[in-house]
């Protein structure tokens, strides 16, 4: 676990319980992110970490399964671009 990605795939994670309980998901199958150039501890986050992170985080409960599809984008910021469920 990488953890400078594993903060950012936790604070993903929440916001995506989030969305889901406020929309009455019961199931998150599928998310979208877009990634720019981050830097957290003086490492730059890599979306293949930030996404086995999010997979790890997800392995239990609604999210079991997510699918996760991440776009590198020009800047420092990210984006959560979709959220599917059911």
């Amino acid at each position: 676990m990488i953890m400078h990605d594993f903060h950012l795939a936790d604070q993903i994670f929440k916001t995506i319980l989030d969305h889901a309980a406020k929309n009455n998901l019961k199931k998150i199958t599928k998310i979208s992110i877009s990634l720019g150039s981050l830097v957290e501890h003086g490492e730059e986050i890599l979306a293949e970490n930030l996404e086995f992170n999010i997979k790890m985080l997800a392995q239990n409960g609604l999210a079991q399964g997510l699918e996760v599809k991440i776009k590198k984008i020009p800047g420092n910021s990210w984006i959560l671009e979709k959220i599917q469920g059911e």
